[in-house]
């Protein structure tokens, strides 16, 4: 009998169970590929700032909160591990290629000034100082400092390392439905028939939450997939760092982004399309990219080109996370964060171990119970 069971083994419930553990539960977590689905795809951002949305002020709290508990974080399961963890604490520099672009991205900075958040403009000759390989074509940009990201492999490997150190238990089994008496989650069934009983479970089941058997079919969250390719390039040995830090660019009305990793790596994403659990990568979105990237940044003509992968985001109706109670008794939700999961995943953990514990929802999660949706 564990104290709590986590479903999905993504970085959200590999940080949950984790944390859990940390905090002298029993844990075990399920997931035939710890690691494997969405979260081997993602970009890493951390960006609460440059991602801000008009009228999602509780969201940008919480992003706020999970961006400034990432350094703590990646340091408790370095020391714990040994291994990093990939934070990379390089800030965005946001930059717009032609004049619309640049109107676009003054709105915006405009909104985050009036947010309070810490934005900087630049004129395109500023942002070539700080990224001298950009376009000579970029004509102006926006200096987010507090912005960062996050090698989401690297901090995969470490949070399973992590896990495992913690005494968690990592079934690599599929789970086939949550199990209940009357209105109470009691534990999950494996597709290997075997049973695991639990006072909580938890459900960090990303864009098949809605899918998860053994739910009234009123309680299934509205989570539903949205694809997201992503192209994974090499800089040769005479370009690096081809880029110092994340670009977020706006060019010709289309948007790209390209985050550099230790090693040479440059990640280019992403799309963006609705075709279900569909995770083939085609060929229009692969050039899309390119195009974006190679308008921004020439020299992608001639980077190495390593890998191609589509992932699906858990999105919901109004972008934000679903967070703690389910609406059956001992079943709580970590899930729904859709371009946030990277970011989300120290407060997320931080908060599904403090309701845990104390059997309260921490107030910062409060706006995001499934409730809001009717559930």
């Amino acid at each position: 009998m564990a104290d709590a069971v986590v479903v999905g083994g993504g970085l959200i419930g590999l940080a949950t169970a984790w944390r859990l553990a940390t905090d002298g539960a029993q844990v075990t977590i399920c997931d035939p590929t710890p690691g494997a689905q969405t979260s081997n795809v993602a970009a890493g951002m951390l960006a609460p700032v440059t991602e801000v949305e008009f009228g999602e002020d509780d969201l940008l709290a919480l992003n706020l909160a999970s961006v400034n508990a990432w350094p703590a974080f990646a340091a408790e399961l370095e020391q714990l591990t040994g291994q990093p963890a990939g934070l990379h604490q390089t800030g965005t520099l946001s930059v717009a290629y032609d004049v619309d672009d640049v109107a676009v991205l003054r709105r915006v900075a405009e909104y985050q000034r009036r947010l309070g958040l810490e934005v900087e403009e630049l004129s395109g000759r500023d942002a070539r100082r700080r990224e001298p390989l950009l376009a000579t074509g970029v004509s102006g940009g926006v200096w987010v400092p507090g912005d960062h990201s996050v090698d989401n492999r690297q901090a995969v490997a470490t949070l399973l390392r992590a896990a495992e150190l913690s005494g968690v238990q990592i079934v690599r089994q599929h789970v086939t439905r949550i199990t209940t008496s009357g209105t109470t989650a009691t534990g999950v069934l494996l597709d290997n028939g075997d049973t695991v009983h639990a006072d909580y479970v938890i459900a960090a089941t990303g864009p098949w939450s809605s899918q998860l058997a053994g739910l009234p079919e009123e309680l299934r969250p509205p989570v539903r997939p949205v694809k997201g390719e992503v192209l994974r390039l090499r800089v040769p040995e005479a370009y690096r760092p081809a880029l110092q830090h994340t670009v977020r660019a706006t060019a010709r009305g289309f948007s790209v982004y390209l985050v550099p990793r230790a090693g040479g790596e440059l990640v280019v994403g992403a799309t963006s399309s609705e075709l279900g659990y569909d995770t083939r990568v085609l060929a229009g979105g692969v050039f899309n990219l390119l195009r974006d990237a190679r308008t921004v940044l020439p020299i992608t003509d001639e980077l190495e080109f390593v890998e191609s992968i589509a992932g699906l985001r858990p999105a919901t109706p109004d972008n934000a996370p679903i967070l703690g109670p389910s609406g059956l008794d001992r079943l709580l939700w970590a899930t729904g964060h859709y371009r946030n999961g990277v970011l989300l995943t120290p407060v997320t953990a931080q908060v599904l171990a403090e309701t845990v514990r104390t059997g309260t929802l921490p107030d910062l999660a409060k706006p995001f119970l499934v409730s809001r949706f009717g559930h």
